[in-house]
């Protein structure tokens, strides 16, 4: 069964040809907008299926449309035209800090995170020790967030997606963060999720990592898939992109 299918997914941005200042120009800007912006297609005519289970990998350069394609899969950001079936519950991590308040304690935030995962407060306290504990955070609990490194933010959103128990989890180059320890830490939970047969869609520029990782991946250029299959294969015709464009 598909956890997800992407139909006919496109998605254009507007970009100003050029910098408003003031409130003047912003409004000249909004009477002359069709003079004032370019349309750019940020993804084109997307189709592609994951399976149950399955651990999806999404490469490309920088601009090939990659975050875009995996925002649109967490409802940050909406398609222009196609249609999303995504079945199951499902978690996302795109971005340092999402959903985080950074005048409360990391305890608070946990607990605000995981309502917006969907959990309850009793599960929410039934995991918090875990969740602290895997995010090597437990003598900063207390803690404001405003003081975090960026790393200690990311440890913190991640272990708390991670046990919001999601059957299909979105990841924007997550594991490419914290030291060699928590990185290794987070792709033994990565490896131990596949085993229970949840679902991973994963983007990152760490080919490595989405080998070792993913069975099946998707190589986007300019917004288009270039290839869906074998993670090796797709790498392998990404290297050869590469070349074409040096």
């Amino acid at each position: 069964m598909s956890a997800i299918v992407v139909e006919n997914v496109s998605k254009k941005f507007r970009i100003p040809h050029e910098k408003k200042t003031t409130v003047f120009q912003n409004i000249v800007g909004l009477i002359k907008r069709q003079l004032s912006y370019e349309e750019f297609w940020a993804l084109k005519d997307i189709s592609f299926q994951v399976q149950e289970g399955e651990a999806f990998g999404i490469i490309g350069r920088n601009g090939s449309g990659k975050s875009t394609l995996l925002k649109i899969l967490a409802k940050v950001l909406y398609p222009d035209s196609g249609l999303i079936t995504m079945n199951g519950k499902v978690a996302s991590f795109l971005q340092l800090g999402v959903g985080f308040q950074s005048e409360l304690t990391a305890r608070e935030n946990v607990y605000i995170y995981s309502s917006i995962l969907g959990l309850s407060r009793k599960q929410v306290d039934k995991a918090y020790d875990e969740i602290i504990d895997f995010a090597e955070l437990k003598k900063f609990e207390n803690m404001k967030l405003k003081n975090f490194s960026s790393g200690m933010n990311v440890r913190l959103a991640f272990s708390t997606a991670i046990h919001a128990v999601p059957d299909t989890l979105l990841l924007d180059e997550v594991l490419a963060v914290g030291d060699e320890a928590f990185q290794k830490k987070c792709r033994d939970r990565m490896n131990q999720f596949k085993a229970e047969g949840k679902t991973i869609v994963f983007v990152s520029h760490s080919l490595e990592t989405v080998k070792e990782l993913c069975q099946r991946s998707m190589l986007l250029n300019e917004g288009r898939i270039v290839t869906t299959g074998d993670t090796e294969k797709v790498i392998n015709d990404y290297l050869a992109l590469l070349q074409t464009h040096q």
